[in-house]
């Protein structure tokens, strides 16, 4: 295979393995997908449920049916002429459990490891605790307390003839060199036999060339350990149990000499001295940019890829790469090496390489990166603003203010979220990146007196205004794009530092890839200090994006609730709307510049599905009837708004997981409800109310209601109603812990969730089906045409665009998930399959609310790029003018290859042009009046047929075309001459 027609994302795991995807692959080449996107596929922490914790980058996942599997899948696929594209996770490794080889190799032998290097740490912490080891944050609570409480004990593995310390289901090697110590206290007491075992790590130090040594001395206590079982080293152990004092102190020397140091977990956002994915304690990075390691990382991607069992790569987390134009350029400079080796079948194949990335408006993807675009959020991000209405933003910014009591914008808010994930999230990865411009400060006479904290002042505040994920320097020097950025914090930074603080500011920025100072001496020119300046400008890269993915999509998200449908992964919830010549405009520069990136809708990452966005979009058509709803609904339910007697949570270290994995609701019991808290919508003062959810919370889950109840949930179904419930419930306790600001993952106030739950039930209850749930369904029903329009319109855009257009698992159908984990539920693809049917989508819009429209939209313009994949994949972009009466509620562009052409049409805003006496998501076709469109001079008389409906408007001798024809049957259309196929 090649460029892929389009692609299925599919998220793998030990309840959806490569033999269940085999099972469905004929639903999957019906639909018409060229290529299955499959989550990744090496082997991860047992019982991930998305595996981007890898622990073994050589090894498919066994979980997942192992290589066999998935070699059965790449056959079927294969035979289908479809292909597979596979995610791989190059930046950081899982670490958790002790299964990963690599990690317990360093948490044995220390910076002497074999995989040294592998790792980024930092071996020369300022710390001395901590110089040469490295901090395993996993305690649930101070060291000295879990080891007085026996919760930290020495184990031995008699299988691989290894002494462990174990924690929970944490397990960390001890150094062979202390072998000797804990077998001659054994052997003195009750088994002499292993003294003799004890002498061959006699001498043994931790230095490489003697690992030999080490090998065989575990390999003796292994045969013995066969032999004799484990019953001789219950001394040893007994030796330094924790229950008495005089062995408990005698375990913590023990471990004291170990090349790591065990913490409570709280310490590692100031102390963790390797730099982590985001702030998670379980995800270690890797130094990709090594050769040796990059070349261990991809060994089995790379051989893959020559075998032709996949096409191609989606690269997880660029920008927490060193360098991720270095790194994609030689990725693909692999690949390509290893395109002679594949099946002769796939004779000028390339390699097929997206990267997932964020970005700003008005920043682009460099183009020498030697990818093919990025996964898609740029799209989704495009296409969703444009189906918000602008004149609704100014109401809507005005009740969201009144609402929360806050009349702070969106940036000020973020610029406050990165300041608290600096200080409680990232403060170590903050204060490398400041110890790195200070060594580098201190060589300079004209620079030493700027201090540590001084230049830590500085960088907080270039990171806290910083407007974009990172910079990409080139050759250690500042891009005029990184400029651009860089300036922009640069100028905020001043704004906020004391004028005293603005010389250090400067020589910050001259040492962040920026011209040099004045009077710097010749050390500063050296090859050292040039490389020290590279380092810290890759320090404070790697500090900016993980604050900007923490304090933006896992902070503001959850606090800024203007409408919740522009608060999604790639978008700013600041920018309201995008118009239709912002569309075309985004739509021209990927035509021109990736014509082969993803475009996505949907995504395994997305904070709540395409539909229920699409939904909430129509709030901003509405919005004063919208305003006037949340205080209706805050008054009914203002009686069951909870009390709670707020502490300072229960800590507890937060759950394992990862950015692709948070977890969901442990499920609190509901408080005991208190009679009679009837009380006013306006907000009480400060920033944690007394009652919850409070009314920011509450107008949020207001519109998560209202966006996600699904088709067909009738407020007298209890059951129904109640498994709804619970998902918003888990969605509730998530977006309430990752605001951070009456509870949080790291200090969770249980009393304000269960109350906060108890809320929700009670609103939602049976006995409330007269009440709010009928208010609620009623107004669902209001925006549920518009909402659906707003859908098949999104859909249709994601087909047609420039780019390769990505499905996520199960989103054919109607989407109304929540983040995850909700949107990684089980999909049912034989109900898809059964509801794939010959018949044009407009059969189906009748039945619309079952949501096979949308299916058979996706079909059919599928099947549309199989039988002309060059109108699509090389095909021009060529928006086209509406005009007329009601010209803002549509878009319409052309595709064009040689005398090939399809018109795409979709209907936007619809809300106040839809007749209230229909059923169907369909403007009447009288209401378009005399809006038209003007098509290429080529089409002007001749006629086209849709491939969505049996319509077959014409355009008139001026080359005119009207949308009541063109739209008649559906809200959409794609348009093309007789002799294209339609099937």
């Amino acid at each position: 295979m090649t460029v892929p027609r389009s692609t299925l994302r599919l998220q793998l795991h030990r309840g959806f393995t490569f033999d269940d995807a085999l099972a469905h692959v004929d639903y999957f080449a019906a639909l018409g997908v060229s290529h299955l996107y499959l989550s990744p596929i090496t082997a991860s922490v047992p019982g991930s449920m998305h595996g981007y914790d890898t622990i073994d980058y050589a090894r498919v996942n066994p979980e997942l049916g192992g290589e066999p599997a998935l070699l059965r899948l790449a056959d079927a696929v294969h035979a289908r002429q479809m292909g597979l594209i596979a995610d791989i996770v190059p930046n950081h490794m899982g670490i958790a459990g002790g299964h990963n080889a690599w990690w317990l190799d360093i948490l044995e032998w220390g910076r002497h490891a074999t995989y040294a290097r592998y790792f980024d740490i930092d071996w020369h912490s300022p710390d001395p605790a901590l110089r040469g080891k490295v901090l395993a944050p996993c305690l649930g609570a101070p060291y000295g307390d879990e080891l007085a409480a026996g919760r930290i004990t020495l184990t031995f593995d008699a299988a691989q003839g290894r002494f462990f310390v174990s924690y929970g289901e944490h397990r960390f090697p001890i150094c062979p060199v202390d072998y000797p110590l804990i077998l001659r206290g054994a052997a003195h007491a009750h088994h002499p036999e292993l003294t003799a075992l004890a002498e061959h790590f006699q001498g043994l130090t931790a230095q490489p060339e003697q690992r030999a040594q080490a090998q065989a001395a575990r390999e003796a206590l292994r045969a013995f350990a066969s032999t004799h079982g484990a019953q001789p080293f219950d001394a040893a152990l007994a030796a330094y149990a924790p229950n008495l004092a005089a062995s408990r102190e005698r375990l913590h020397r023990l471990l004291e000499r170990q090349f790591f140091r065990l913490a409570w977990w709280r310490t590692a956002a100031d102390e963790v001295n390797w730099r982590r994915f985001f702030d998670i304690g379980t995800l270690a990075a890797m130094r990709t940019e090594r050769a040796e390691v990059f070349d261990a990382v991809h060994t089995l991607v790379l051989r893959l890829f020559a075998q032709g069992v996949i096409d191609g790569v989606r690269i997880d987390h660029v920008d927490g790469l060193v360098d991720p134009r270095e790194y994609c350029q030689r990725l693909r400079e692999k690949l390509v090496e290893r395109e002679s080796e594949r099946p002769p079948q796939l004779d000028g194949s390339r390699p097929y390489v997206v990267v997932e990335k964020i970005f700003a408006r008005g920043e682009s993807l460099p183009s020498d990166w030697g990818v093919d675009g990025t996964t898609g959020y740029d799209f989704m991000n495009d296409v969703g603003a444009l189906l918000h209405d602008p004149r609704g933003e100014a109401t809507l910014t005005a009740t969201w203010a009144e609402l929360s009591g806050s009349t702070e914008s969106y940036a000020e808010l973020v610029c406050q979220a990165r300041r608290k994930i600096l200080a409680e999230n990232l403060s170590a990865e903050l204060d490398r990146a400041a110890r790195g411009i200070h060594r580098i400060a201190r060589e300079q006479p004209t620079s030493r007196d700027f201090t540590y904290a001084a230049i830590r002042r500085a960088l907080t505040e270039l990171a806290a205004h910083f407007p974009v994920y990172r910079m990409y320097p080139l050759g250690g020097a500042r891009t005029s794009a990184d400029e651009t950025y860089f300036r922009r914090a640069l100028d905020g930074a001043r704004r906020t530092l004391s004028r005293g603080d603005h010389a250090v500011l400067a020589y910050v920025a001259a040492t962040l890839g920026g011209e040099g100072r004045a009077g710097e001496s010749s050390v500063a020119a050296s090859g050292l200090a040039h490389r020290e300046r590279r380092t810290a400008a890759t320090l404070f890269a790697q500090v900016t994006a993980p604050l900007a993915a923490k304090a933006l999509e896992d902070t503001v998200f959850y606090r800024y609730g203007r409408l919740l449908s522009r608060n999604e992964v790639g978008a700013d919830p600041g920018e309201f709307a995008l118009d239709v010549d912002g569309f075309h405009a985004a739509n021209l520069e990927r035509a021109q510049r990736f014509p082969h990136a993803l475009i996505a809708t949907a995504t395994h990452d997305h904070k709540r599905g395409e539909d229920v966005r699409a939904r909430l979009a129509v709030l901003s058509e509405i919005a004063g009837e919208w305003t006037a709803m949340l205080r209706a609904w805050s008054t009914l339910n203002a009686p069951h708004r909870r009390a709670f007697d707020s502490t300072q949570g229960v800590d507890t270290p937060p759950v394992t997981q990862s950015a692709h994995d948070v977890p969901s609701s442990k499920g609190q019991t509901p408080a005991t409800s208190p009679a009679g808290l009837a009380m006013a919508c306006t907000p009480l003062p400060g920033p944690t109310p007394d009652w919850a959810p409070g009314p920011a919370a509450e107008a949020m889950l207001y519109q998560t209601l209202a966006g996600a109840w699904p088709y067909g949930l009738e407020p007298t179904d209890a059951e129904g109603v109640r498994a709804f419930a619970e998902r918003v419930a888990a969605w509730q306790l998530k977006a309430s812990r990752e605001a951070k600001l009456q509870t949080s993952w790291h200090a969770n106030d249980e009393a304000y969730e269960a109350a906060s739950r108890a809320f929700l039930f009670d609103v939602l209850a049976p006995q409330r089906r007269d009440g709010f749930l009928r208010e609620l369904t009623s107004f669902v029903a209001r925006i549920a045409r518009a909402g659906a329009i707003n859908s098949l319109s999104q859909t249709l855009l994601r087909m047609t665009s420039p780019g390769v257009p990505d499905l996520y698992q199960g989103t054919e159908l109607w989407d109304f998930s929540l983040v995850d984990p909700d949107n990684r539920r089980p999909v049912d693809f034989g109900e898809r399959h059964r509801s794939l049917v010959d018949t044009p989508p407009s059969e189906q819009l009748r039945n619309w609310r079952d949501g096979r429209v949308k299916l058979g939209i996706v079909h059919r313009a599928l099947t549309l790029r199989a039988v002309s994949p060059a109108l699509f994949l090389e095909g021009s972009y060529i928006p086209l003018t509406v005009t007329g009466p009601r010209a803002r509620h549509a878009i319409a562009f052309a595709r064009q290859h040689g005398d090939a052409y399809a018109i795409v049409i979709a209907t936007r805003l619809a809300t106040s042009i839809m007749s209230d006496s229909s059923d169907v998501p369909l403007v009447d076709p009288a209401q378009w009046e005399d809006t038209s469109i003007a098509l290429p001079p080529a089409l002007a008389g001749r006629a086209l047929f849709d491939c969505l409906s049996p319509a077959a408007p014409k355009a008139d001798a001026t080359g005119q075309l009207f949308l009541r024809d063109a739209l008649s049957a559906l809200p959409v259309a794609l348009l093309v001459e007789e002799g294209v196929p339609r099937e």
